[in-house]
């Protein structure tokens, strides 16, 4: 992946952006992107790497990555 995409997860956008061997996950507000969080690379299977590689935002190993950040930033209350 080399550059920011653009990813629907339960009716909502977020971007997911490399970092290093990893990924982080973003949204967009007022035109503003924040960066919830950043998830290393070891920690998502293969597939997500194989579809964040390829720039497919429809495979579901990637939609359940980008998921556990987002319910994850529910819970912290952000």
């Amino acid at each position: 992946m080399t550059d920011e995409m653009t990813i629907q997860v339960d009716g909502d956008e977020y971007v997911v952006g490399p970092d290093g061997d990893g990924f982080r996950v973003g949204r967009r507000v007022g035109g503003e992107l924040t960066w919830l969080e950043t998830v290393d690379g070891s920690l998502v299977s293969d597939q997500a790497r194989t579809a964040l590689a390829n720039g497919d935002t429809s495979e579901d190993s990637l939609l359940q990555a980008v998921r556990g950040v987002v319910q994850a930033e529910v819970e912290r209350g952000a």
